[in-house]
């Protein structure tokens, strides 16, 4: 005599749908592929923009970045400013500051004054990435004007750093690995510095690879969050091949032959049909 154990309609239920952090994590991915984007289409728009100032050539290391946002010509700061596809940069400069704050909003996992201080840091950000593409400035505005473009250009990069730091520290929270986490820190670490000894070269009017040391108080920025967003985007299947983050499953009772289910009493030899039936 055979006994089944057919799973019920509940059980069933459970397994077929997926488990809670599961859901959230494929719930994160569109706001990891939103920080990417973000940073590639900043990194596009430089690079075309650049690729355009042909007379006389662009220099990364010696040119400011706010440089390919001015039509010109003219000079300010020690530098001449041309830039053809000034419009590329400035749209560059819009399309950045938008798409972090929407990534950053919808990120799933931080709570109470982590998430609004993500939110007020991405404010910033995408608050400087509009001030810069509306006010090509030269970084000399008229007496008694607002350095609107100044303004926005220190709002991205403090802001921006600090929340790279802050959403590195919360890499469990928004479903980022631990590499990214600690490689998310030491960026925005990096960058922080480097504003200081930009804002430094800047100052002293020597003009010495400014237009380097400012890609490096801005680049860690655009690294740190397509760090982030690449790993939350392939976080899932990171933790399947490594079992993180993988959801405790109850443990299956183990199935029992059904001819152990014979009552102990029975003393007659199995048919070969039974034996047959066991061995299957």
């Amino acid at each position: 005599m055979t006994e089944n154990n057919p799973t019920s309609s509940s059980e069933r239920r459970e397994r077929a749908s997926p488990a809670p952090e599961a859901n959230q994590m494929m719930q994160r991915r569109p706001a990891g592929a939103v920080l990417v984007a973000g940073a590639v289409i900043f990194f596009l728009a430089e690079f075309i923009a650049a690729a355009a100032w042909t007379d006389p050539p662009y220099s990364y290391t010696h040119h400011y970045i706010s440089n390919l946002g001015v039509r010109g010509p003219l000079e300010a700061l020690g530098q001449f400013m041309n830039s053809p596809l000034a419009w590329v940069m400035n749209t560059g400069f819009f399309l950045f500051g938008i798409l972090f704050f929407i990534g950053v909003a919808a990120l799933k996992g931080l709570r109470s004054w982590r998430r609004w201080a993500a939110l007020v840091l991405g404010a910033l950000v995408a608050l400087g990435g509009v001030l810069l593409a509306f006010n090509p400035g030269s970084g000399e505005p008229p007496d008694g004007a607002v350095d609107c473009h100044g303004l926005g250009a220190f709002a991205s990069i403090v802001g921006g750093n600090v929340l790279v730091i802050l959403l590195g520290r919360q890499r469990q929270q928004i479903g980022v690995t631990p590499k990214a986490g600690r490689v998310m820190v030491v960026l925005g670490v990096f960058g922080l510095a480097s504003m200081v000894a930009f804002l430094s070269v800047a100052s002293s009017g020597a003009n010495v690879l400014v237009g380097l040391v400012e890609r490096c108080a801005v680049y860690p920025i655009l690294v740190g969050f397509i760090c982030a967003g690449a790993s939350i985007w392939n976080r899932r299947t990171c933790a399947r091949s490594s079992g993180e983050d993988e959801p405790s499953r109850p443990p299956m009772l183990k199935q029992q032959p059904a001819c152990s289910l014979q009552p102990a009493s029975s003393k007659r030899a199995p048919s070969p049909e039974r034996v047959t039936s066991c061995s299957s």
